[in-house]
């Protein structure tokens, strides 16, 4: 363990140049003291290293000084190559670049590694996407890139769910990122982390201005706030459905974003008032009592049992449907096409 910490140590130094102790302890989970008894390590064993201290202070190599090590185990060869499969560096138009560097990387590592990197690139496949996750609009993020790469402001007209027109504003970008296939741009709107779909981009400019980063903040803390913002947002209708134990599997598939906790399949479990025998009691949260429409996608698999004002909405979703569809016609004849074949 220490000698992986020593080469860690040292390719970090190579890597960002002088870093406080306190980061690079933070960064390998040891105390600041370990951190300088290993610098003391290293300085024994031959590498040009030293440590300054104050303010401005840190560790850092002496200039000019380059290691060809890489250092990494059979664990690290193989994890290098699942990466190629997340499928993001195609969106990032980086897709020829990661080859060329996976191919680098190959001829590095150790000859007893090289069969493990290769397996491990075929036989593990990860796919960021949802299954039917319905269309989605081409996603060009090209400026968004320039604009994080280069470290300048951004100028957005972006359209929010639900609106028609678009909104402009100048945003100080941390980054991207990728969630189950669905890109975002992390920034700052006036001071305030902001969270902005790409897929809703409807224009991006890069501005000449730097960009006005918070001081120590970085792009994980802020996608760290923002996320747990849309996760544990407050708030919402409460809604309790009694589904057909021959469909939950389905049913908690599709309602899994707005499930409030795991039922309890076990039939004495389910108190004999709550609902059916036959039925399972599914707790779930709606952004509003209009968002339960999605129910009834399921039709009699699955009753609202509370509140009142879901199965009210419910009840006249369905009969709008039914005066829809009442006495007309088929809309395709089967002459046409329309019909089954």
């Amino acid at each position: 363990m220490k000698s992986d910490r020593l080469l860690s140590i040292l390719l970090l130094l190579q890597t960002r140049g002088r870093v406080p102790a306190r980061e690079l302890a933070a960064r390998l989970e040891v105390s600041v003291r370990t951190i300088y008894r290993d610098v003391e390590a290293l300085s024994s064993s031959g590498v040009p290293v030293y440590a300054e201290r104050g303010r401005h202070g840190g560790i850092a190599l002496l200039d000019g000084f380059r290691t060809d090590v890489t250092g990494l185990t059979a664990d690290e060869s193989r994890a290098l190559f699942i990466v190629a499969a997340q499928g993001a560096h195609a969106s990032l138009g980086l897709d020829a670049a990661l080859g060329s560097a996976l191919r680098k990387v190959m001829a590095a590592l150790p000859a007893p590694h090289r069969p493990a990197a290769e397996a491990a690139g075929r036989r593990v496949l990860v796919d960021p996407t949802r299954w039917q996750p319905g269309p989605r609009p081409e996603v060009d993020l090209a400026a968004l890139q320039d604009a994080v790469f280069a470290d300048r402001r951004l100028r957005l007209r972006y359209r929010h769910s639900g609106e028609r027109e678009p909104v402009t504003y100048t945003v100080d970008p941390y980054g991207l990122v990728a969630k189950a296939g669905t890109w975002y741009l992390v920034a700052d709107r006036r001071g305030r982390p902001r969270l902005f779909r790409a897929d809703r981009v409807r224009s991006a400019e890069v501005l000449d201005d730097p960009v006005r980063r918070r001081s120590g903040v970085e792009l994980a803390d802020v996608w760290e706030v923002l996320r747990r913002q849309v996760e544990e947002r407050p708030g919402g209708v409460a809604v309790t459905v009694g589904v057909r134990r021959d469909r939950l599997d389905l049913f908690l598939r599709v309602s899994a974003p707005h499930l409030a906790e795991q039922p309890d399949p076990d039939p004495e479990a389910v108190p004999a008032a709550e609902c059916a025998a036959d039925r399972v009691p599914v707790r779930l949260v709606y952004p509003s009592v209009r968002a339960a429409r999605q129910l009834l996608c399921f039709a009699d698999q699955a009753e609202v049992i509370d509140p009142p004002e879901v199965r009210a909405e419910l009840r006249e979703a369905a009969a709008s449907v039914e005066a829809l569809y009442r006495g007309a016609g088929p809309a395709v004849s089967p002459a046409s096409g329309g019909g089954r074949s």
